[in-house]
């Protein structure tokens, strides 16, 4: 049986598990199968789980990282492997497949800034290693050539021990309880945008007449609310298929790939920002 590996840090979200899928059914389709690993957002049992694969004779590796960086000597240079999503550094060539985050990040507060909205929450979501995530970095940007200042207070970054809606419910309502003023959000996904929503109608704000909010992903969440949400559309099918492609060649010892391949993301404005 021919396999291939993949890493998520969790299969509780609506983007990693797209991931999963639109990998299974390509791999599927080329004659592999597709072994699952949750790193549980840990970054010590991410470089198990690596290791772990190779070790089952898995043919290659997908892996959505939440490292810093790939530890020397903790894979054989021919291991095939893709990092997908997201991209830590390392001191021998790997491919990577990924969404330009900080871009991404900064339409989005464009967006919320043209709206009128001066004190906008960043939720960026959680990294195991706690590395400044390219979404704070277009975020400041964007905020900067607007002419707002960048405060630290305004980026909430979650613990990764709770579902990513009660950490937002719990982060944003605790921001609110000090008596920072908010009229935007943007969260790390469409659950976190839930709890974002939770904590605004507890303190009697309403998206969009009082805050206006974004968030990543686009799944199927972002429409099941009221309002339905304005979201960053990654393009999971197209992130997963190119990656397997690219992991394939590598085990075909073919070269004829881009180490750096960047998939666009689309803002797909709703209400929530009307």
């Amino acid at each position: 049986m021919k396999t291939i590996g993949m890493i998520v840090p969790t299969a509780d979200n609506s983007f990693f598990s797209g991931l999963i899928q639109y990998s299974e059914r390509y791999l599927r389709a080329q004659g592999y199968t597709l072994l699952i690993c949750s790193s549980d957002q840990d970054a010590e049992k991410e470089k198990n789980d690596l290791v772990s694969l190779v070790e089952l004779g898995a043919s290659g590796i997908l892996c959505v990282s939440g490292l810093n960086a790939l530890p020397d000597h903790l894979l054989k240079d021919e291991v095939p492997l893709v990092w997908v999503d997201r991209v830590p550094e390392s001191s021998k060539p790997i491919p990577w497949v990924a969404n330009d985050d900080a871009e991404a990040m900064k339409e989005a507060t464009n967006v919320l800034i043209e709206k009128g909205c001066k004190n906008i929450l960043l939720v960026p979501g959680y990294l195991a290693e706690h590395q400044e995530s390219p979404r704070v970095k277009g975020y400041r940007e964007a905020l900067e050539e607007g002419g707002i200042e960048f405060c630290t207070d305004y980026v909430l970054n979650r613990k990764g021990e709770q579902s990513s809606e009660t950490e937002t419910e719990e982060l944003v309502r605790e921001h609110l309880r000090k008596g920072n003023p908010v009229d935007g959000i943007i969260t790390s996904s469409d659950r976190a945008a839930f709890g974002a929503m939770a904590a605004l109608r507890s303190v009697g704000y309403y998206v969009p007449e009082d805050v206006k909010l974004i968030s990543f992903d686009n799944s199927p969440y972002s429409t099941m609310g009221t309002p339905a949400i304005t979201a960053l559309d990654r393009n999971p099918k197209e992130l997963a298929e190119t990656a397997c492609k690219i992991l394939l060649k590598q085990i075909n010892h073919e070269h004829d790939f881009p180490l750096e391949h960047r998939i666009p993301v689309s803002l797909v404005k709703r209400d929530s920002t009307r």
